[in-house]
């Protein structure tokens, strides 16, 4: 979702994911030639283990997450697994260089 939402302190982090946005679209458009479909899932906060390590150690984090996002709560790996099953279907068949956000409402809401 940083792709796509400009955060104060996270320069490096926002370019990155920008970067990965934008190579999903220029590969769509290059590899398209040859069938293939290229797209992205961006996912907001995931109860990961990594996410667990931060919360465990910023006793706030999960609550300001879970405030912020429209659905009230962070996702979890397996809300992941529909949009993926999506791209691999033939249902997206005439889909190419989108990026599908799993992210809670994150990116409907802004910062």
């Amino acid at each position: 979702m940083y792709g796509v939402l400009a955060v104060t302190a996270s320069l490096a982090y926002c370019a990155s994911k920008g970067g990965v946005s934008m190579l999903t679209k220029v590969l769509a458009v290059e590899w398209a030639q040859y069938g293939a479909h290229v797209n992205a899932i961006a996912p907001a906060y995931i109860e990961t283990p990594l996410v667990k390590a931060i919360k465990d150690t910023r006793e706030e984090f999960g609550e300001k997450v879970a405030a912020r996002t429209p659905l009230g709560r962070m996702g979890q790996s397996d809300e992941l697994v529909g949009a993926a099953v999506f791209l691999v279907s033939n249902a997206s068949s005439y889909m190419t260089g989108e990026t599908i956000f799993v992210d809670g409402g994150w990116t409907v809401v802004g910062l």
